[in-house]
């Protein structure tokens, strides 16, 4: 059931290719991910066994990270079929392939137990998105591609060399070189110290890089911007917890080795600074889109900070982690919808989508204040729960911080959504043929039902499984 996983993609990619017709092409999106997201929910149902040579295993954690993209690809593909209607234009063969291509990706690395073979599963995502960002096949977009490409290729280049200065740690340690992560948990305080705060470091900066993490996010603000709103959600939603997974497991290594304070005080530290620069930059932003590209950098922060903080902070990470996703899913496809019927992304322009969209605006409205972090919605659970963490062991200085980023960003984000979807339309706005459609309406609205109703009541077996994840990232030796 795991390798079919990976395989339903990888199949559906193969057979956009042999289909000639720009309309029926994409069609194959939403059978795959509808195949994919049921064999995901019987995988998480009843899990199997750890592969027979260990390279090959969906814990908690992973279950979360294949949860979400699976659900989030899901949402794209149907969401895809009304967006690529309106794009008659422009040949889809390519941005279907690699759609399904990047989901076989994802879904490996969450089911990686081999660092290695995780390692291999992010660049195959970061390799296929680069074509998904060149979608509009302009100077902006190539531009936005190419710097996309060189600094995420740097950064996981250094992941890279990561890997392989935690190999030699455990040969120094006396054993043989691996990069399975059960015997790394099981050795980890044979493990030489130096080579292991080495790793750590490349690690952090390689995968941190691909996360989006402050100085490591200037890739950002251009691919968000440039992408389609499918793939902006992709990227924010899916890639981004990828990622985050390879920071995990490293996580969980320097835990079991007995000396994790370095790790904690540096990603704490990132995490910080991430949200300054979000809280900086996402004040009077100009186009929406690079808006919600900061916004990805705030969260990201707020991820690294809630790891860094541990104990009770871990849920809240893990929550943050899958509501952030489906919360940045409803805020790019709408996004792109608005941007479809004005036919720009700048707030100069674009003035009363609510009146112009009813859907689509008040859907960007709902997801502007539900990722705020404001009640009913989930990520005003995630965030209290990281902050009371954050206050109740005692870190006050880190608890403030995190709460003036908050109101900054609060603060900023209304200044350019607010009048986005208030008021009336600019007289000299030109008409355009998009209209709101169930197609490109109705996945957004679903996935910001799913996060009002995570913010109501969150489901015993989908707790139970946050809980396990939390657990398993508290490991002792």
């Amino acid at each position: 059931m795991l390798y079919g996983l990976v395989l339903i993609p990888l199949i559906g990619a193969a057979t956009t290719l042999l289909i000639p017709d720009n309309r029926r092409r994409p069609l194959v999106l939403p059978l795959c991910g509808a195949l994919h997201l049921g064999l995901t929910i019987g995988v998480l149902m009843d899990s199997p066994p750890l592969s027979h040579a260990g390279w090959i295993y969906l814990d908690p954690i992973g279950k979360l990270i294949l949860l979400i993209a699976s659900l989030l690809f899901m949402v794209c593909a149907v969401y895809s079929v009304g967006y690529l209607g309106y794009r008659q234009e422009r040949p889809n063969r390519i941005l279907c392939m690699c759609l399904l291509i990047c989901l076989s990706a994802m879904t490996l690395a969450s089911l990686a137990h081999h660092l290695g073979l995780l390692w291999v599963a992010i660049e195959t995502t970061t390799l296929t998105m680069a074509p998904l960002i060149y979608f509009n096949q302009n100077a902006r977009s190539i531009e936005a591609t190419w710097k996309y490409m060189l600094i995420c290729s740097v950064g996981i280049a250094l992941a890279l060399l990561g890997l392989y200065f935690l190999a030699y740690s455990t040969m120094i340690a006396g054993g043989e070189p691996t990069l399975l992560l059960e015997p790394l948990l099981a050795k980890a305080r044979q493990l030489s110290p130096a080579w292991l705060n080495a790793a750590f470091v490349f690690l952090l900066v390689g995968f941190g890089t691909k996360m989006g993490l402050a100085p490591l996010h200037t890739w950002k603000p251009d691919a968000y911007g440039e992408a389609p709103g499918l793939v902006g959600a992709l990227l924010a939603g899916g890639l981004v917890n990828c990622a985050f997974l390879g920071i995990m497991r490293i996580y969980q290594i320097c835990m079991a080795s007995g000396h994790p304070l370095f790790f904690q005080q540096a990603v704490v530290t990132m995490g910080l600074v991430s949200m300054a620069f979000a809280a900086v930059f996402v004040v009077r932003q100009a186009d929406f889109k690079r808006m919600l590209a900061y916004s990805s950098v705030e969260h990201v922060g707020i991820l690294a900070i809630a790891l860094g903080l541990g104990k009770g902070a871990l849920f809240g990470a893990l929550l943050h982690m899958i509501n952030n996703g489906l919360t940045k899913g409803v805020l790019f496809l709408s996004s792109g919808n608005i941007h479809r019927s004005y036919g720009s992304k700048s707030c100069d322009v674009v003035k009363g989508a609510l009146r112009r969209l009813p859907w689509s605006g008040g859907l960007f409205l709902a997801g502007f204040i539900a990722i705020t972090g404001s009640p009913p919605f989930a990520p005003f659970i995630s965030e209290f729960t990281i902050v009371n963490s954050a206050f109740g062991e005692g870190h006050y200085l880190i608890g403030t911080a995190f709460l003036l980023f908050l109101a900054v960003i609060f603060i900023g984000m209304a200044s350019t959504v607010l009048p986005m979807v208030m008021g009336d339309e600019p007289p000299e706005l030109a008409p355009t043929d998009y209209r709101d459609g169930l197609l490109t309406v109705a996945p957004p609205f679903l996935l910001m039902g799913i996060i009002l109703m995570l913010g109501l009541w969150l489901p015993a077996p989908f707790r139970r499984l946050l809980h396990d994840a939390a657990q398993l990232l508290e490991v002792q030796p």
